[in-house]
């Protein structure tokens, strides 16, 4: 075991005190060996397939290019903290509905990427989900039902959004 430093950070909502990691490892490997959460998937590990994008203090991330002991002190979220218990998130349902996922190697990542897009309260139409799939490799889906499920999750937020002050 090579040189060793001691992290705090939260994931998921889950605070993890005092962990032991070595400051070589990738947060990728990190988040699956050590936190056991394996839905961040490692794909090139080269930052292009974007299957370990985590939300990094709520920016979109590739996981696999950052080293764990770059998150201490700071609040992770990955595929596994997106639903709440048995209830999925609207993305997650909508990815079901739309049939947007068939392998699913690549759909943690994405996911992420559209949960930050999601929340960051911009307009969002066919062409930016497109461009920021573009960070993304999907080899089984075609690309045509994640868009469409993005867009149904975005069109439904902005229907239940209050109208802005006259």
């Amino acid at each position: 075991m090579g040189e060793t430093r001691t992290i705090s950070l939260v994931v998921n909502g889950t605070r993890y005190e005092d962990e032991e990691v070595e400051v070589r490892f990738t947060l990728a490997d990190f988040l699956r060996q050590n936190l056991g959460l394996t839905g961040t998937h490692l794909g090139c590990e080269h930052g292009v397939c974007g299957a370990c994008t985590i939300l990094f203090n709520g920016d979109a991330v590739r996981s696999c290019l950052m080293l764990a002991v770059q998150a201490d002190g700071c609040n992770l979220m990955t595929v596994e903290g997106l639903a709440h218990g048995d209830e999925l998130h609207p993305l997650q349902l909508a990815f079901q509905q739309n049939h947007a996922l068939q392998c699913g190697f690549c759909t943690p990542g994405i996911l992420m990427s559209l949960a930050e897009l999601l929340d960051a309260d911009t307009d969002v139409n066919e062409k930016s989900v497109r461009e920021l799939l573009s960070g993304h490799l999907c080899r089984c889906t075609g690309y045509g039902n994640i868009v469409r499920a993005a867009l149904d999750v975005f069109a439904e937020v902005s229907a239940t959004e209050p109208a802005p002050d006259a």
